[in-house]
């Protein structure tokens, strides 16, 4: 049975987006979409819990990785989704991995 990527250890989930990346170059270069997208989605969330969501504050906007111009800004966290909306559309909240946020505060990102 497979393991939850909470349960994981961190050379756990380094070694599953690593084997994530390589399914997801495989897809790219057949041009399989579709997969292609759910493994980078994959990878976004396994990357969220090598962070820590305390790093991440309600309230303030964070830039959003590969969407540039684009701000998320927080309303709340739930495990390593933050909630709240993008700069472009402010009336729509919406769920985002933390790992899909730069957070600029933080060194080394």
């Amino acid at each position: 049975m497979e393991k939850r990527y909470s349960e994981m250890t961190e050379f756990e989930l380094k070694t599953e987006i690593a084997q994530l990346k390589e399914k997801a170059r495989k897809a790219e270069q057949l041009g399989i979409i579709n997969e292609f997208a759910v493994l980078e989605r994959k990878i976004a969330m396994a990357k969220s819990y090598l962070l820590d969501p305390k790093d991440f504050e309600p309230g303030k906007s964070y830039p959003i990785e590969e969407a540039p111009g684009e701000y998320f800004k927080i309303d709340y966290l739930n495990g390593v989704f933050a909630w709240g909306s993008r700069s472009v559309t402010p009336n729509k909240e919406e769920a985002l991995p933390i790992s899909m946020l730069i957070n600029t505060d933080r060194a080394g990102n």
